[in-house]
């Protein structure tokens, strides 16, 4: 019997460069966030990947970034604290000349020594001379480890970047069980897919400026009944979310009820509500409560 292989995998990169996109199309099933607005994921969450030849734990990250409050840097220390005590990093770029995000990147991780693969994502959207240039311009801006052109819509490249990973790791132990595939529990993904659901359907600060609190989560006769506040930073995004007559608020719950229960396996019963509280993106307390800080430390 041939031993299992283990390890952790970070994936890092600038906002918006399809990493949620990329773990979900690699787990076979959405787990994480994803939107086009960039700086949607804001926790390090663990996707478990398992196969006959062993286990990788893949790191999702917030996009590195200049922060602007004090969650903006919690994020960024997230995304920097995950390249500590893992086996491989994947870097994930888009597939255009590398700008200042990248190079930032770039530049921290040559001071690493855990093998780096640079992932030029979406290359469903460029041709192969476009691609050719920009395998060249990496190979002047960072000694990486291995480059594998991908594309998380299509799949394409997802096969090799997993057979790679599996010739850099060792035979360990199985981290989790093997029908687990995320380290966090049901109610935090419930609360991400209603995050989800605000933050693609509202514009400018709105979306950035949300976070869901799960206020009650039973089950109860093969029927989940869900409680959730949508919480705000100004009196007058709430007016945004909730609609005229309610309207965007029942869009919220109805999509987010569909994703839950495709999760989830039951019917479920979701009950939202919009609270103001001011400014609780630099507030402690609000920060701690909604679970940010105790990951920080």
């Amino acid at each position: 019997m041939t031993e299992k292989k283990s390890g952790f995998v970070t994936v890092v990169g600038r906002p918006n460069v399809g990493k949620s996109t990329f773990l979900n199309k690699v787990m076979g099933q959405k787990i994480l966030i994803e939107s086009s607005r960039p700086q949607a994921t804001r926790n390090r969450i663990s996707c478990i990947y398992n196969d006959e030849r062993g286990q990788i734990v893949f790191l999702d990250t917030p996009g590195i970034h200049k922060p602007h409050h004090k969650l903006g840097q919690i994020l960024v220390n997230y995304a920097r604290n995950s390249l500590n005590d893992v086996d491989v990093i994947i870097f994930m770029v888009d597939p255009q000349e590398a700008g200042l995000g990248d190079k930032y990147i770039a530049e921290i991780l040559k001071d690493i020594d855990t093998p780096v693969f640079i992932c030029i994502n979406k290359i469903d959207l460029i041709n192969r001379s476009k691609l050719i240039l920009l395998l060249n311009e990496w190979h002047k801006i960072l000694d990486y480890t291995e480059i594998i052109p991908v594309s998380s819509k299509t799949g394409e490249g997802l096969e090799r970047v997993i057979d790679l990973i599996f010739s850099y790791l060792t035979v360990g132990p199985e981290y989790y069980p093997d029908d687990m595939i995320t380290d966090r529990p049901e109610i935090f993904i419930i609360a991400e897919i209603i995050r989800e659901k605000v933050f693609n359907k509202t514009k400018e600060e709105v979306p950035y400026a949300v976070a869901v609190d799960i206020r009650s989560f039973t089950e109860k006769k093969n029927m989940l009944y869900i409680a959730a506040d949508i919480i705000v930073e100004r009196n007058s995004q709430k007016g945004i979310i909730i609609g005229k007559h309610g309207s965007m608020l029942k869009k919220i719950g109805q999509e987010a009820r569909l994703d839950i229960e495709d999760f989830m396996g039951y019917k479920a019963y979701l009950d939202l509500h919009v609270r103001h509280k001011h400014d609780w993106r630099n507030k402690n307390n609000m920060l701690n409560s909604l679970g940010y800080e105790k990951e920080q430390k």
